[in-house]
């Protein structure tokens, strides 16, 4: 398995590739990763609903040393990451981080919550500090007051529905 801490450089740099070839070329990417997660995690979500997305998030927040606090109440699910490991490491070389880096994340959630149901709300807070909240909830009309009150709000790149490939 690749480490971390070059898989996120690398990651970097082919967004920062394919973004110099046409923003479209990224978004397509990016629209990759959403239907392949879509097929990772849809229906595991779809079934288990925000308690498969928490225990999902808990593994991954240990998995990658997030500094961070994923909780999860009656009907939110709420990721608060502290120091994203990914944009970090994204930052923390000669190359630099692409300027959208941190929109991959609502890019590949974005399809995942769509097909499960769920609705996601994702505050960057800053393109360039490492920290963030994504809030998940059932109840798109709470999904909207976050999304009222959020910093920097990611927009999708993706349509909701994600046709095969």
């Amino acid at each position: 398995m690749i480490p971390s801490d070059h898989f996120v450089r690398f990651y970097n740099e082919v967004f920062k590739s394919l973004d110099r070839k046409g923003r479209v070329h990224l978004v397509d990417y990016w629209h990759e990763l959403g239907r392949l997660q879509v097929t990772e995690l849809g229906d595991r979500f779809k079934t288990g609903g925000l308690e498969a997305a928490y225990e999902y998030w808990q593994r991954i927040f240990l998995e990658e040393n997030c500094e961070g606090e994923v909780k999860l109440n009656d009907d939110v699910l709420e990721l608060r990451m502290h120091k994203c490991p990914s944009l970090s490491k994204a930052m923390d070389n000669d190359a630099g981080a692409h300027g959208l880096y941190c929109d991959h994340c609502m890019a590949w959630v974005e399809p995942v919550m769509a097909h499960a149901g769920l609705h996601a709300v994702f505050d960057m807070e800053s393109r360039t500090e490492p920290h963030c909240v994504m809030r998940v909830t059932l109840n798109k009309k709470k999904a909207e007051e976050f999304a009222k009150h959020a910093k920097l709000l990611a927009t999708p790149y993706i349509p909701a529905s994600l046709p095969p490939r």
